[in-house]
Formats: structure tokens, sequence, C-alpha cells
């Protein structure tokens, strides 16, 4: 039925279907025929074809890797407002991948990312903020995005708002027991950083 919808025209449609062949799901996964789809649906428009078009672009799945097309459908994607695009955008300036480096572009994308709840992007974010890349260094606000993000569940903010918590900052104070629960948050999800971090505080007794 994607099929049908896809060869009238449907952007939607022709979206789904590449999809259904990047996951194989139903079809033999084929990244050839995914970017073919994903094509037609990313050249009518389509915020989220523009988005795996990128990205099949940025990892040479089923076409020649290129970062500078990969740049170009992200921005497509992230001018439409998708979230997912709108992260990679500024991860691509985050890491000079296509375009120069450059930090205050890549926390511009990263912010209208995790605006809208982004995990990744929240995440991201809040790291820009730890580390002090294109915006004023505060812990306060890299802890603000950082538990946002955790507490959707995304175990690489768990870990670091543990480790923000186990070792205080500017403005954020220690405590081992927020630490210890946000490292266990983190290591049951098999993230290996929390899981050794979560060791190390029951090795000190810190927090347990």
């Amino acid at each position: 039925w994607y099929r049908k919808s896809a060869e009238q025209g449907n952007a939607t449609g022709q979206f789904s279907l590449g999809f259904m062949y990047y996951s194989g799901y139903g079809v033999s996964k084929d990244y050839v025929e995914a970017v073919r789809w994903y094509r037609k649906s990313a050249e009518q428009g389509n915020a989220a074809g523009q988005f795996y078009l990128g990205w099949m672009y940025k990892h040479g799945y089923g076409i020649t890797k290129n970062n500078i097309e990969a740049i170009k459908w992200y921005r497509k994607s992230a001018e439409q407002g998708n979230a997912d695009g709108q992260v990679l955008l500024g991860w691509m300036y985050e890491n000079g991948y296509g375009v120069s480096k450059d930090y205050t572009e890549a926390v511009k994308w990263y912010r209208k990312s995790a605006e809208q709840g982004n995990a990744d992007g929240q995440f991201r974010l809040g790291a820009m903020y730890r580390q002090g890349y294109g915006v004023a260094k505060d812990d306060v606000e890299a802890s603000r995005w950082y538990r946002k993000s955790a507490e959707q569940g995304y175990a690489v903010s768990q870990f670091f708002l543990g480790y923000i918590y186990e070792f205080g900052g500017d403005g954020v104070d220690k405590n081992y027991a927020e630490a210890v629960y946000w490292y266990r948050k983190s290591a049951e999800q098999g993230y290996t950083d929390g899981q050794y971090f979560l060791g190390r505080m029951y090795q000190n007794g810190y927090g347990v």
C-alpha cells in the first residue's frame, strides 16, 4: 500500500516506502532503493524524506558518501522545523563535516531541536554549555538540558547528569545520592560509562 501511494507521487508514501527498504521491513533491506524513494519524497519538500536522504549521504548508505550533500538535505529538513534534521545539522557544524566548524551555529540548531523536546538535541545543547563551546560555560544550564534529556530516558544524558552531581560544578552542588540515581538509570540501559561510574560509587561508598 505504501508503494501504491508512492507511485502516485504521495511524498509521505514515498518516504515510508523508502524507510521500509532502509529497515528491511516486509522487503529485503536495500539502501539503493531506499535512497531512490527518499529522494522522490525529499524533492517534493517532505522534511522526513530530506532528513533521511541527508542521513544516507552522511553515511554512504546506497550512495557515495558526501558531507556537502548531507548538509544540504539536513538544512532543508531543519529549516522546516524537523527536530532530527536540526540536531544533525548542528552536529555537522560542531564537527566541521561538509562545512566550516562553527560552534555558534551548532548551538543555534541544537537549541531549536532541544526546544522541540528532542532528547538528542537537549543532550548536545547541554554538552555545549558544559564545555563552553559556542556559548558561555554554564554547569547549571548544562544540567538543566541534561535533565530534560535524561527524563526522556536518554542514557548518555543520564550519565552526564550523574557526573555533574558527583563532582559538582559552577552553581551545582555535589549530591552523591542524585549521582547514583542517574548513573543507575544509565547503567541499566547498558551504557558502559554509567555502569563503571556506578561501580565506583559502590566501591567508595558514595551515596550508597
